[in-house]
């Protein structure tokens, strides 16, 4: 047996958990900054950090508490070394490195898109190898083969805005709050997709470009004062979710795969579910998603993916560094 102390600092989300053999959540505990930062339209790193570093060790009190696991039984401590904010990072791996070394344990330097692909993994078993992964997440929205839970190939990636960064840009727009994509679903469930907005294409078949997509929106309101921004929501929505799906189904159609992971915050969008959904039924492709609670950043899926280097014998020095700008494949 092994428990994997988990740490996630990489936005606005400061996370502490312990995950047994990377399938069993012992005790989680995560503060959210979403209310801070909204009043500023966005994650001020400066003000992110300040609230982890206030937040870390109390999580990490009420975590071991309410496991009731002595420390001298951790086994190591993985913690997320980017991509993300580099103050909020260093927060995170600071107090990691902290830990690693009083606990006289090993610590674990994980991708934070690889965490998202775990958190998948930490409820669903059913899921077969290789497959598609569509990662949507924050700056991210890339397309992986995924040929076992340690080799993976990005096949195709956002040339520019991402599709969470073109939800907060659209939000803003149409003057809803931050973060963009719940408020942009929340509204759209009033609305109708009535408008049959651009689905820009790349060079590559499997690359997303969103940055069109989003100017398109900003002159149509520009030029059309008395519609509904419900109707421009369930639009835009509908759109993203029509552009992310079928680049995926081309995708699981050429690698001739029968399941699709969908994993990071884009996720838990209902309109991404229900073409999933809709293309199931035509195609009987298997798409797996996270629970709703864990598209978003967690420690339990730092955890998960941190067990995955721990039996791998992959481990980081007290030198470990934040990279901001980390890549999937790194």
């Amino acid at each position: 047996m092994a428990l994997i102390f988990g740490v996630e600092s990489s936005c606005d989300e400061t996370s502490i958990a312990i995950v047994e053999n990377g399938e069993r959540v012992l005790a989680e505990k995560t503060a959210s900054q979403v209310e801070t930062h909204a009043l500023y339209g966005g994650v001020v790193p400066e003000i992110a950090s300040r609230h982890h570093l206030e937040n870390i060790s109390q999580l990490t009190k009420m975590v071991m508490d309410e496991s009731k696991i002595d420390s001298k039984l951790i086994s190591a401590v993985a913690v997320t070394y980017g991509p993300g904010l580099a103050g909020p990072l260093l927060v995170g791996i600071s107090y990691a490195k902290a830990l690693a070394y009083s606990w006289k344990v090993p610590l674990i330097a994980v991708n934070h898109m690889l965490g998202h692909l775990n958190a998948v993994f930490l409820f669903d078993k059913s899921i077969s190898l290789p497959c598609i992964v569509l990662m949507v997440s924050g700056a991210h929205t890339e397309l992986l083969y995924m040929k076992s839970m340690s080799s993976y190939e990005i096949i195709g990636k956002s040339l520019d805005d991402a599709a969470g960064e073109s939800f907060d840009k659209v939000a803003r727009m149409l003057n809803l709050r931050y973060p963009g994509g719940p408020e942009i679903e929340r509204v759209a469930k009033d609305g109708i997709p009535r408008y049959k907005f651009p689905k820009p294409k790349a060079k590559e078949k499997y690359d997303f470009s969103f940055s069109g997509l989003k100017t398109h929106v900003k002159y149509f309101l520009r030029d059309n004062k008395n519609v509904k921004i419900e109707d421009v929501a369930a639009s835009f929505q509908e759109t993203v979710a029509s552009i992310l799906i079928g680049r995926t189904l081309k995708a699981v159609k050429e690698y001739k795969v029968l399941d699709v992971i969908v994993a990071g915050g884009v996720a838990a969008n209902s309109a991404l579910r229900e073409k999933a959904d809709m293309a199931h039924e035509k195609e009987g492709i298997e798409f797996h998603f996270p629970e709703l609670s864990y598209c978003t950043d967690n420690a339990a899926m730092i955890a998960a993916a941190g067990w995955q280097y721990y039996k791998a014998g992959v481990f980081a020095g007290l030198s470990l560094n934040a990279v901001p700008n980390l890549e999937v494949g790194q």
